[in-house]
């Protein structure tokens, strides 16, 4: 590795700067037509041999050579024996996380519309929406490159705030290691059925169900590109929370910060993927390379330098902007997953956003307390689809239906608008349908 890591610098001012950023967002596509085809082929194999096809690949990709897939599911007890058996320190954590998290979507299935209402008319007609939680919904766990505790947290325990019955969870575990924090926030979170397969024939094995694993309704939670295409294509089939990308992460900075604070914080982001995004908004330029220096001393102590190194290399950005108001204004162009606002007056600028995944305001919020235990989810769309998406939350695992009881006087109304628009449009069973209920 070499001794200093160079970011890529740009500047507002600069000609071209817009194309330039927007260019610098993309990632490369090179390898989506052979993920692609490739998915198309293991869920086709999946939905046809069911639990023979889960078999043959997680031989082949996770090595593990079981011969039926109950061997695959981990017992309520095992889960229970891992959470008990977790580190006092460990166990405290995760404990106290869980609580933050469930409080949370406790208070936004109260504040987010999560609940049946309804209304009467004068003349006796009831309007309203029935709120209903799905039946079952599978969770996806990331387990290649690393464990996810919070990962399990923050996609089971909002299910189960808003009232799923089922949650079946997959995680892959690569030559059978299996995490106990991850089996102990499965038990914490109340996960009821936890299989040991990961990729794409996991998202096809609880999409079509086999014969082993029930099918779901929905399917939430990050993964890799082979995860990413296969939720794409089973999408119709059962719901999804979103197609996720790599991470990313914005800072916009007014340059008060510790520039040590502010490059760990860019790191938080790379160390996740060599293909995470992190950048930087500041209008100093002396701060820009205080930042930049920082970088370069603390990347060396890093356990995962390597791929910070090729994240911060080929993918982050150091930009100077003539002031903080422009930064917002750039800062919802890019439409990040984190945004970060790192400056003496953090509500002032956040009032200027429009776009992003989560905001977290001032020198202390790093991005790195709301993976893990701030409280709100941090599974947040990427890949600038923050301009019109939100994060996971309780809404994600209701639907809604209309609730309609006309009265006999509401229908003598009703009826006679309903009959002029169905002649209108041609439709004369739809009009003769009202005309019958009015009265002669």
């Amino acid at each position: 590795m070499s001794a200093d890591v160079k970011v890529k610098r740009l500047n507002s001012k600069d000609a071209g700067f817009k194309e330039t950023l927007l260019s610098s967002l993309s990632l490369p596509m090179a390898d989506d037509e052979a993920i692609d085809a490739a998915v198309v082929k293991i869920l086709a194999q999946v939905k046809a041999k069911g639990d023979a096809a889960v078999l043959d690949f997680t031989k082949q990709f996770d090595r593990l050579n079981v011969s039926s897939v109950n061997e695959l599911e981990i017992s309520q007890e095992e889960l229970k024996k891992a959470y008990e058996g977790l580190a006092v320190e460990q166990k405290n954590a995760l404990d106290v996380a869980a609580q933050r998290v469930r409080a949370y979507h406790e208070k936004q299935k109260i504040e987010a519309g999560c609940h049946s209402w309804e209304y009467e008319e004068a003349d006796g007609t009831r309007l309203g929406q029935k709120v209903t939680a799905l039946d079952r919904v599978g969770i996806y766990v990331p387990g290649g490159k690393a464990a996810y505790p919070s990962s399990v947290l923050m996609n089971a325990i909002p299910a189960k705030v808003a009232g799923v019955r089922d949650v079946i969870m997959v995680v892959p575990t690569p030559d059978g290691a299996r995490n106990s924090l991850v089996l102990a926030a499965a038990y914490l979170s109340g996960v009821d059925r936890v299989f040991t397969i990961g990729g794409a024939q996991a998202v096809g094995a609880i999409a079509y169900g086999t014969q082993t694993i029930p099918p779901v309704d929905k399917i939430v939670g990050p993964g890799n590109a082979y995860v990413a295409a296969a939720k794409r294509r089973v999408f119709g089939a059962v719901g999804i929370d979103m197609i996720a990308g790599p991470s990313e992460i914005l800072v916009l900075c007014d340059g008060s910060s510790n520039p040590d604070w502010i490059a760990m914080d860019l790191f938080s982001q790379a160390e996740h993927d060599e293909l995470a995004q992190s950048i930087l908004l500041c209008p100093d330029e002396k701060f820009i390379e205080q930042v930049q220096t920082s970088i370069n001393k603390l990347l060396p102590e890093m356990p995962r330098k390597k791929v910070i190194e090729t994240s911060l290399t080929n993918r982050a950005l150091l930009i100077q902007v003539k002031n903080m108001g422009e930064a917002c204004e750039i800062a919802n162009a890019i439409a990040a997953e984190h945004l970060e606002i790192c400056a003496t007056e953090p509500r002032k600028w956040a009032e200027l956003i429009r776009h992003a995944g989560a905001i977290f305001m001032g020198n202390y919020t790093s991005e790195s307390l709301g993976d893990y235990c701030a409280g709100p989810n941090h599974v947040l769309p990427t890949a600038r689809t923050a301009r019109f998406s939100s994060p996971l939350g309780v809404y994600d695992f209701i639907k809604r239906s209309s609730m309609i009881e006309v009265s006999e006087a509401g229908a003598q109304t009703l009826g006679a608008i309903a009959s002029t628009l169905a002649h209108g449009e041609g439709l004369t069973a739809h009009a003769r349908a009202a005309e019958m209920r009015l009265k002669k």
